[in-house]
C-alpha cells in the first residue's frame, strides 16, 4: 500500500492527508504502534507537538535513571572491600548531568526521525486535535492546519503530565515537576519533596547524593503506599540514613516565594524554607485539549478501553487508546506492550483478519490485569510483578505469603558487605502458581523479569522446582522462596 503523503515531510501546500491509520503522539508508545500498524502494510503518520519520543526519551525514563545510576553504583561499590575507600568522595557533579545530557539526546530528536523515517511512517509535527470520527486536524508549528482523514483507525498516545495539587501560592513559585527534576543544570541548596511515590522517592535520592538537602512532605504514613509495606520501609531506612528528613503525614497547605526562597506553610501550621520545591503528586491525562468533544467523549478524562485498546462507547470501532492515557498501567514499558498489541490488532482488523482475543491471545493485553513489572531505582531497588498481599486479600484467592531474607542468599554475600533485602512471593493455592513478587534489595532490578515470566507463564510450582538458579546469584532467592514453601 502507497503511503499518501511525502515522508517525514515538513507542511506543503495540501489541505487535506489520507491515511490508513493516524497515532496523535510520538512517545514510545506511539511509534511502536505506527511501527507496527506499518509493518502490516497500513500508511501511517505520527502527529507529535513536542519531541519525538516523548516524556520517557527526554524528561522521565531516561533522564531520571540517568542520574540514579552513578548513585546506586556509589551505594554498590561503597559495599565492596576494596572499593570502599575509593569511593567515599562526592559525586562529580558536572559529569553526572554530562551523563544525563548524553543519554537524553541533548534534548533532540533526529535519531527518533531518521527511525521512523528508516520504517516508512510519516510525522507531522504540530498539535493533533480529533475533529470527527476519523478526521484530525493539525495546527502546525507555523500556524498552518493540516486535515487528516484515517481510513482504518486513530491512535491516541498522548500520556499524562504532572498534576498539581490545588495549593494557594502555587503559580507563583514555579515548583519543579518530574520534568524539572530531571532536566536541573544546578543543585539546590534545600530541596523540599511533597510526595511519596516512585518519582518523590527516586528523586529525593538522586538529588540528596548530588549535593542538596532534601526534605519530603509525604500525606500518607509510609513511602510507596501502593507496594509491599517492606519495601518502603526500607527506602525510608536508606533515605534517612543519607541524610534526608522524611515527614509522615504532612503535606504542604500553602506556598510562596520570598525572593529567592520558597516559603511553605504545612498542615501542622508550622514552616519550612526551600531553594526549590517538587511536587510528585501523581499524574493527569493529556486528554484536555484533543477534540475528544467532537466525538461525544470528554475532554480532560482518562479513556477507557477494551483489552484491544479500542475506546468504549465509540462507534465502529476506529478509535484507539493506548499507554498511560487509558489508566491500565502507567509504565514506558507497559505502553510498548499495549502498543505492540494494538498496532497488530488495528493491522489484523483493516485486513479483516481473525483476531485472537481469549485471554494471552495475540490480539489482547492480558498481562495488564496479571503481570505489570516495576523497578524502582532507589537505594535500595524495589522490583515487583502481579499482586501485592493486600491486594490479593481484597482478591479473596486463597494466597500463601512466602517471606525470605535476601541477605541470606550467598549471591548477596558476594554483592557487598551489609547487605539489608527481603523477597516475598505469593502463592495461588488452588493453582499451585505464583501470582505475585516483590524484590527489595541492592541488584534486584534483574529479577524481576524472572518473576514475570513464572507469573504470565503461570508455571506450576512443581515445574518451577526445576528451574534451577547459578550459584552465587541473587536470583538463587527462587530456590529458597520455593524450599520455604514446601517447609
Amino acid at each position: 500500500m502507497r503511503n499518501e503523503t511525502v515522508r517525514n515531510t515538513a507542511v506543503t501546500n495540501e489541505t487535506t492527508r489520507t491515511y490508513d491509520v493516524i497515532v496523535i503522539g510520538g512517545g514510545p508508545v506511539g511509534e511502536n504502534v505506527a511501527e507496527r500498524t506499518r509493518a502490516a502494510g497500513l500508511s501511517t503518520v505520527i502527529v507529535e507537538r513536542e519531541l519525538l519520543g516523548g516524556e520517557c526519551s527526554f524528561w522521565a525514563c531516561d533522564p531520571s535513571k540517568a542520574l540514579l545510576r552513578p548513585v546506586v553504583a556509589r551505594a554498590d561499590a561503597s559495599r565492596v572491600p576494596g572499593l570502599d575507600p575509593a569511593v567515599a568522595g562526592p559525586l562529580d557533579v558536572e559529569r553526572v548531568f554530562a551523563h544525563r545530557d548524553r543519554m537524553s539526546s541533548y534534548w533532540k530528536d533526529e535519531d527518533q526521525a531518521d527511525w521512523l523515517n528508516s520504517v516508512s511512517v510519516d510525522l507531522l509535527r504540530g498539535h493533533g486535535r480529533l475533529t470527527g470520527p476519523r478526521q484530525v486536524a493539525v495546527q502546525t508549528p507555523d500556524g498552518d492546519t493540516i486535515t487528516l482523514a484515517a481510513r482504518h483507525a486513530v491512535a491516541l498516545s498522548t500520556g499524562t503530565r504532572a498534576a498539581l495539587p490545588p495549593i494557594p501560592g502555587l503559580d507563583t513559585v514555579h515548583p519543579w515537576t518530574s520534568r524539572e527534576a530531571t532536566t536541573a543544570r544546578k543543585v539546590p541548596g534545600r530541596l523540599t519533596v511533597v510526595g511519596g511515590g516512585v518519582v518523590a522517592v527516586e528523586m529525593a535520592t538522586a538529588w540528596q547524593a548530588l549535593g542538596s538537602q532534601v526534605t519530603m512532605l509525604v500525606l500518607e504514613n509510609g513511602l510507596l503506599e501502593r507496594m509491599e509495606p517492606f519495601a518502603g520501609e526500607l527506602v525510608t531506612d536508606a533515605l534517612r540514613e543519607a541524610g534526608v528528613d522524611i515527614r509522615f503525614d504532612t503535606t504542604a497547605t500553602s506556598v510562596h516565594r520570598d525572593g529567592g526562597e520558597v516559603r511553605i506553610t504545612l498542615s501542622d501550621g508550622t514552616q519550612l524554607a526551600a531553594d526549590e520545591i517538587l511536587f510528585a503528586t501523581g499524574r493527569t491525562p493529556q486528554t484536555r485539549d484533543i477534540g475528544l468533544q467532537t466525538v461525544g467523549l470528554t475532554p480532560g478524562d482518562w479513556l477507557n478501553v477494551d483489552d484491544t485498546f479500542q475506546v468504549t462507547g465509540i462507534d465502529d470501532g476506529w478509535l484507539y487508546a493506548v499507554g498511560d492515557v487509558n489508566r491500565r498501567a502507567l509504565m514506558t514499558h507497559q505502553g510498548k506492550y499495549q502498543a505492540r498489541i494494538a498496532g497488530t490488532v488495528i493491522g489484523a482488523r483493516a485486513k479483516e483478519e481473525p483476531v485472537h482475543d481469549a485471554p494471552w491471545g495475540t490480539h489482547v493485553a492480558t498481562a495488564d490485569h496479571t503481570a505489570v513489572p516495576q523497578v524502582v531505582f532507589t537505594i535500595p531497588e524495589i522490583a515487583s510483578v502481579g499482586l501485592t498481599s493486600r491486594e490479593a486479600e481484597r482478591s479473596e484467592r486463597r494466597i500463601e505469603v512466602v517471606d525470605y531474607d535476601l541477605a541470606q542468599v550467598a549471591g548477596a554475600h558476594q554483592y557487598g558487605k551489609d547487605y539489608r533485602g527481603r523477597a516475598r512471593m505469593l502463592v495461588d493455592t488452588d493453582r499451585n502458581t505464583v501470582v505475585g513478587v516483590t524484590f527489595a534489595g541492592p541488584g534486584v532490578s534483574e529479577l524481576v523479569h524472572s518473576a514475570t515470566i513464572a507469573i504470565a507463564g503461570e508455571v506450576p510450582l512443581d515445574r518451577l522446582w526445576h528451574a534451577v538458579p547459578a550459584f552465587p546469584t541473587l536470583g538463587e532467592v527462587w530456590l529458597r522462596l520455593l524450599e520455604t514453601h514446601r517447609g
